[in-house]
């Protein structure tokens, strides 16, 4: 039986992005393994545009967001595998977002076993003013 990327892609690109907005033709496929994370960040805004979305796939992850000039003020999510996550406008140019790492993997005192992670990113194009 074929998968249709297609339709699923598609589906995902209605549900993150506001209509009329120009999307990048390509997706960005991230595979990292179980004892890896990825560094808190914030995506360039040269790069892509106001939104983001993530679709996690084959094991759930940690992503904390903390303000940049407020430390005291962040969240922590449970991704769990097969869901769509969005990030937009100040969330995606305020925050840092990261995926922290299996031993760090814990809501509350709730831990959170990361194994092999696997996302497909989303991406607007850039546009000059983002406010």
């Amino acid at each position: 039986m074929e998968f249709s990327h297609t339709k699923h892609f598609t589906e995902v690109r209605d549900m993150a992005f506001t209509k009329g907005a120009t999307q990048l033709p390509l997706v960005h496929v991230l595979d990292l393994a179980a004892n890896g994370y990825i560094k808190a960040h914030v995506d360039s805004v040269k790069f892509c545009g106001p939104t983001i979305a993530g679709l996690s796939l084959i094991s759930p992850s940690v992503l904390r967001l903390v303000k940049e000039d407020d430390s005291t003020l962040w969240l922590k999510a449970v991704l769990p595998a097969g869901s769509l996550y969005i990030m937009r406008n100040q969330i995606r140019f305020d925050y840092t977002h990261e995926i922290l790492r299996d031993e760090d993997s814990y809501i509350r005192d709730v831990k959170v076993n990361k194994g092999r992670r696997v996302s497909v990113m989303f991406r607007d194009q850039p546009v000059e003013d983002h406010s």
